[in-house]
């Protein structure tokens, strides 16, 4: 099984690809499933904003995409366009409801914080008294 510190590396790689000409802040994502593949994502900006998509979105879809749904980590690295990691940047409210969508309060996440470096969070402490699927009425 990969390491989370390769995990990180992965996201980090990912980045490089970000599309982001309006903010200039590039963000790549690596999404650890259970059997061990790897999707990887960025974050993909649009004219309009609204149809922009975060770098984790994009890893989780991906992934979804392709019959799976059980996770086991995820890496988020980001910061300016062109410029190395300097401090971690953690998921988006939405990105962090859809994470709770597929996956438990004990998930790990790792945050880059450059050189490598990086901080794991739980996504109960990223997500508090989150929206959860199982307690929806239908």
């Amino acid at each position: 099984m990969i390491k989370p510190k390769e995990l990180v590396a992965l996201a980090e790689q990912a980045r490089e690809r970000s599309y982001c000409p309006y903010s200039r802040f590039a963000v790549g994502a690596a999404l650890l499933c259970a059997d061990g593949t790897v999707f990887t994502g960025c974050n993909i900006e649009n004219a309009a904003f609204g149809p922009s998509v975060c770098a984790e979105r994009t890893a989780i879809f991906k992934a979804v995409s392709e019959g799976r749904r059980d996770f086991a980590a995820l890496a988020v690295a980001g910061g300016p366009a062109g410029s190395p990691v300097e401090r971690e940047c953690p998921p988006c409210g939405v990105c962090r409801q859809v994470l709770r969508e597929f996956c438990a309060d004990d998930f790990p996440v790792y945050m880059s914080g450059g050189n490598g470096t990086y901080r794991m969070l739980r996504l109960s402490r990223l997500l508090p008294a989150s929206f959860r699927a199982e307690e929806q009425l239908l």
